[in-house]
């Protein structure tokens, strides 16, 4: 919690394994050469700072007395620490709840389970990206829907991973009713695992949201981005092809993908070549191998470009979250304007009318479509900060700089194509959108604000659509 709030942390000791024929992790431990670096705290796991080891083997058998000692050392921490990644028994302790399962493991799960065939209406969603922000409330709505989910995520590093924990735990809670609900920890990268979830599972429909997210941090860090958006995209497309081609592939692409777009609203019919980020470029890639993967393979693909989306459990780097940190904390606040000082506007998209959106296209099963899922209102960047201040009962130390690279003016989404086809009617204003995220903030974070329903807060969400009801439904479950 203190690292949530900002709180400096210091280094711990970061050693890693890398072992030959040695199952993960490794249950025995022979000759090794240990090799230590520093690397910043997991605070949400403090034993991974101690325990990722790395170990060259070898064949002459001899290891120094302080190598052995280091060994047993660490070992040591661990059975302390109670180090219990990786292991299969472990994710069999939670029925339709799997952490870091081992390949075989996975298939002892899906043989045991009762609960996850397809039927009548039914559909067995593999679901990446599902301890993130929109993949958390996209599987909590699939459950509460009737629907089987297979969950997969890394939770990697790129925000704080104890509020995707915080989501697991909840997905943890729905799975005890209704279908099966698994959550698998491992990598869209890894093509053998896709397959296996593909085939065992029996998956009728792919929702694909992993990706590695935000624009500014593409500006340093642009192979994370490549290794994400790209490499990842096409192994899961490659898996789809080999296990069964008929499977209907739902997939995240971004309102990002328009760039310098100047024609408002932003229409699926619009040119786009001019994207202002390498996030945009990726996302554009993926709609751009879409197009091949169905022209070439027959898969059937739809992407949805998602605007600004917010919410209870959201990304702490969006503004709205690290807005409402900075107010609390009395920290200083930017706000980005163009360069004649005319404001940024931002259309502003609660996460029950983008789940509604998502949970439509993948129900429709299209063979090749792209959809926007906005709200069709930008809003002022200024206009976001008053309801914050509002809603915090505080006022903001505000500055103002010229529109950092990578950025764009204004985003607004045309949704008439999602309007015909997935019956799509986002029903959340900005005001109602940022009182519940406050109630889930006081709540979460034990924070007094005035007016907050801490009570309903962890996860109150208010839409008209089938889909938003049913969220709720899944909400007031998981929190029982």
């Amino acid at each position: 919690e203190e690292a949530e709030r900002g709180a400096s942390a210091s280094a711990n000791l970061f050693v890693t394994w890398e072992t030959l024929d040695l199952p993960y992790p490794p249950t025995g431990i022979r000759c090794c050469r240990l090799t230590a670096a520093v690397a910043s705290v997991d605070s949400d796991h403090p034993c991974r700072n101690i325990v990722w080891l790395h170990a060259n083997f070898h064949k002459s058998g001899q290891m120094g007395a302080g190598s052995l000692l280091a060994v047993l050392g660490l070992c040591f921490a661990c059975a302390l620490l109670g180090w219990t990644l990786g292991s299969p028994r472990q994710a069999e302790a939670v029925s339709g709840y799997d952490s870091s399962a081992s390949h075989a493991g996975i298939r002892k799960i899906f043989a045991q389970s009762s609960r996850g065939a397809a039927t009548g209406q039914r559909k067995v969603v593999l679901l990446t990206g599902a301890a993130g922000f929109i993949g958390f409330h996209t599987a909590l709505d699939l459950h509460a829907s009737g629907d089987v989910v297979i969950g997969l995520d890394n939770f990697n590093h790129y925000y704080t991973v104890s509020l995707k924990r915080s989501r697991a735990e909840l997905l943890k809670k729905a799975a005890l009713k209704g279908p099966a609900l698994h959550l698998i920890e491992g990598d869209v990268c890894d093509g053998e695992l896709l397959k296996l979830l593909l085939q065992e599972g029996r998956v009728t429909n792919v929702i694909h949201l992993a990706a590695q997210a935000g624009v500014r941090y593409s500006l340093t860090n642009p192979l994370a981005y490549v290794e994400a958006n790209v490499k990842c995209f096409v192994t899961l497309l490659e898996a789809v092809k080999t296990v069964n081609k008929k499977i209907p592939i739902t997939y995240a692409s971004s309102s990002s993908v328009y760039g310098l777009n100047t024609q408002i609203p932003f229409s699926e019919e619009h040119q786009i070549d001019r994207q202002a980020s390498l996030y945009g470029a990726t996302k554009k890639s993926n709609e751009n191998i879409a197009h091949v993967y169905h022209h070439l393979h027959g898969l059937k693909l739809t992407g949805l470009r998602f605007f600004t989306v917010y919410g209870p459990y959201g990304r702490p780097d969006m503004a709205y979250f690290s807005f409402t940190q900075a107010i609390l904390a009395g920290k200083q606040i930017v706000e980005y304007r163009r360069e004649d000082g005319t404001e940024l506007e931002r259309d502003f998209t609660f996460v029950s009318d983008i789940v509604s959106g998502i949970v439509a296209s993948m129900r429709l099963g299209a063979e090749l479509e792209v959809f926007n899922l906005g709200n069709t209102h930008p809003e002022k960047v200024s206009r976001l900060i008053s309801l914050l201040e509002r809603g915090l009962g505080r006022t903001a130390n505000k500055t103002t700089a010229p529109i950092s690279a990578g950025d764009v003016p204004i985003t607004y989404a045309d949704v008439s194509h999602a309007q015909r086809l997935l019956d799509y009617h986002p029903s959340v204003s900005l005001e109602q959108g940022i009182r519940q995220f406050l109630n889930w903030y006081s709540a979460y974070y034990k924070v007094p604000i005035p007016g907050a329903n801490q009570r309903r807060g962890l996860l109150r969400l208010r839409s008209k659509s089938a889909e938003g009801r049913s969220l709720r439904r899944a909400s007031a479950r998981a929190l029982e």
